[in-house]
């Protein structure tokens, strides 16, 4: 049995895409993450580093079988945070949505009583794009998503979203991915989803958008200790987020700082810092490296295309 946690860096860039020569070491495309647990594919967020993972999605499709109809279908459950353009801007360029047999899922948070599949409708298809959200050829399975929910991904089956309470009282073991989320109102103007995936004894625990407070955000820190792996958003340093002529502080964004905090009193054991700033080039980011990482002791920078088992 494949009970195997991969994690591939897609996008880490926030705010907006940064296809220059100089941002090429860290990457450019916007937030992203691929998770693989054993058979089963999990994405967070939709980013434009989604596309390139489509591309490959649709080619391994097609080399599965010179017969069309015997090849093997795509599955995958797309989670977003939010849906604030860097986390969303690469769904309607994600090959398999346009492939007939895909079957995809978009679990998302929603706010102010809107369904998700209109947002996204309104935002991404039917008024900006040539296809409509009902013209697509894939099962499209679009639902809403808040932190009183669970996602639960059993070996062979279809992720399924139930109450909290109703998952307390059902069984599970090692070989079932549980996703739970903690909901952060630091992040303008309608908050963001922490998301933790728990499988094969591992947890991973992905908090892009996430501002920090004094003293610490202690709910999240309670969701995310102990956790293997830690990706906290550090989009600015200390300087630009106390700026005195252009201050951060209030857009829902860590420094490095932070994130170093919260991974501390989490008891995190690795640490990576995600969402960059799209004004930090590599030379500004190779800087902080230098500064901040320190991979003895777990603390690292994620770069588009890392991989990591854990």
């Amino acid at each position: 049995m494949d009970n195997k946690f991969k994690i591939k860096f897609r996008g880490v860039r926030g705010s907006y895409p940064t296809p220059k020569a100089n941002f090429l070491n860290f990457g450019g495309n916007t937030s992203c993450v691929e998770v693989n647990l054993g058979d089963n594919l999990v994405v967070l967020d939709a980013g434009t580093g989604i596309v390139d993972l489509g591309t490959e999605l649709v080619r391994e499709h097609i080399l599965s079988s010179g017969n069309p109809l015997e090849r093997k279908n795509i599955t995958a459950t797309i989670l977003l945070s939010h849906v604030h353009q860097d986390h969303i801007q690469g769904l309607q360029f994600f090959s398999p949505v346009f492939l007939r047999g895909s079957k995809i899922n978009v679990f998302g948070l929603n706010v102010n009583n809107e369904d998700l599949k209109d947002t996204l409708r309104d935002v991404l298809f039917d008024r900006v794009f040539p296809l409509g959200i009902d013209d697509v050829k894939c099962s499209f399975n679009i639902q809403n998503l808040n932190d009183s929910k669970v996602v639960v991904i059993k070996k062979c089956d279809e992720a399924k979203i139930i109450d909290a309470g109703e998952f307390a009282l059902l069984h599970h073991d090692e070989s079932d991915a549980v996703i739970t989320f903690h909901k952060t109102p630091a992040h303008p103007k309608n908050g963001c989803l922490c998301i933790k995936i728990e499988y094969a004894g591992k947890t991973l625990v992905y908090a892009t958008d996430k501002e920090s407070y004094v003293g610490s955000d202690k709910r999240f820190i309670e969701f995310a200790h102990g956790c293997d792996l830690l990706i906290h958003d550090a989009q600015y340093t200390h300087q630009d987020y106390v700026s005195p002529i252009a201050p951060k502080q209030g857009y829902g964004h860590s420094t490095f700082q932070m994130a170093l905090e919260s991974a501390k009193l989490a008891k995190a054991k690795r640490v990576l810092f995600f969402h960059y700033d799209p004004n930090y080039d590599d030379t500004t980011l190779e800087m902080l490296e230098r500064e901040f990482a320190d991979p003895g002791r777990g603390i690292e920078f994620a770069k588009e295309g890392l991989e990591i088992a854990l």
